[in-house]
C-alpha cells in the first residue's frame, strides 16, 4: 500500500513568523511515521511537506507565483528555491532522527510546468526508492515554467503530478485544521465531486502567508484528482493531534474529511 502525506507549511511552522520551524511538531510527527513503518511492513509512503514560513514570504515578496522575467525576479526565483530547501533539510532531519529511511528529493531539479501545472518531472528515482523501502520526501518548490519563465510548485501540484505516475492507494493532508469546515464551523466528513459546488462556499483562504491559494486550493486541486484517479482517497485532517497521524496509518482511526471518487 502505498500512501502520500503532506505535513503543511502550516504545521511545521508558523505561517505568520518567517523562517520558523516547529521543532518539536516535526519530531512528533516523525515518530509516529515511524511507529507506522514498524507496526506495517507492507506500508510505503512518500512524504511532502509545504514551505510555509520559510517559501512563502520570500516568494509573495517577489511575486513568484505570477511568474519570472526581470533580473531581479530570477534573483528571487533562486531564493525561493534556496529557503524551500532549507526546510527541507530540517524535516529530512527529524525524520532521520525518528529512524525513517527518508531521502530528500528536489521537485525543481527536474520539474517543468506550464502555467503553473506541472508538465515534465523525474519520477523514475522516485520508484526506485519506494521499491527498495526508502521513503521520498519532496516539497513545495520552484520549477521553470513555459509560459511563466518560473513559478512556485505546491506540494499538491507535486502529488497531483506523482499520482498520475506512481500509483498510490491514499493522500493524506495535515494541517492545523480537523478537516474542511462548513459555514457553521462543523468538519464536512465528506466531499466528492457531485458535491463540491455545495460547499465551494464554505472554502477560504489559510491564515498567514501562502502565495498556492490555501484550503480553497487544496480542495479543488484534490477533487480534480480524484477525479483523474478514481482509485485515490484523500484525507484533509490535523496534524496537532498526538498519535492520530499513526493511528489513521495503522487504519485504527479516519479523521478529518475524506475526498473521493464516489
Amino acid at each position: 500500500m502505498l500512501t502520500f502525506i503532506k505535513l503543511g507549511g502550516s504545521l511545521l511552522t508558523d505561517k505568520r513568523v518567517e523562517n520558523s520551524f516547529r521543532a518539536d511538531v516535526a519530531a512528533r510527527l516523525a515518530a509516529e511515521i515511524q511507529a507506522a513503518l514498524s507496526a506495517r511492513p507492507d506500508l510505503r509512503l512518500l512524504i511532502g511537506h509545504g514551505s510555509g514560513s520559510f517559501g512563502h514570504f520570500v516568494a509573495e515578496r517577489y511575486g513568484t507565483v505570477n511568474g519570472v522575467d526581470s533580473p531581479d525576479e530570477w534573483r528571487g526565483f533562486a531564493h525561493v528555491a534556496t529557503v524551500a530547501a532549507e526546510l527541507n533539510q530540517l524535516v529530512a532531519q527529524a525524520l532521520l532522527d525518528a529512524g525513517v529511511p527518508v531521502m530528500r528529493m528536489q521537485p525543481s531539479a527536474s520539474a517543468v510546468s506550464r502555467a503553473g501545472v506541472i508538465v515534465r518531472m523525474a519520477t523514475e528515482p522516485l520508484q526506485a526508492l519506494l521499491d527498495h523501502g526508502v521513503v521520498p520526501l519532496v516539497y513545495g518548490d520552484v520549477a521553470l515554467d513555459e509560459v511563466r519563465g518560473g513559478t512556485i510548485i505546491s506540494t499538491e501540484t507535486v502529488f497531483f503530478y506523482l499520482a498520475r505516475h506512481i500509483p498510490a492507494d491514499e493522500i493524506m493532508l495535515l494541517g492545523e485544521v480537523d478537516g474542511v469546515y462548513d459555514q457553521a464551523g462543523q468538519v464536512i466528513p465528506s466531499i466528492t465531486p457531485q458535491a463540491l459546488p455545495q460547499v465551494e462556499r464554505a472554502l477560504g483562504g489559510s491564515a498567514g502567508t501562502d502565495v498556492t491559494g490555501g484550503m480553497a486550493t487544496k480542495v479543488r486541486d484534490m477533487v480534480a484528482l480524484v477525479q483523474a484517479e478514481p482509485r485515490l482517497t484523500i484525507r484533509i485532517c490535523s496534524g496537532l493531534v498526538p498519535g492520530l497521524l499513526q493511528a489513521t496509518l495503522l487504519g485504527s482511526a479516519a479523521p478529518g474529511t475524506r475526498i473521493s471518487a464516489d
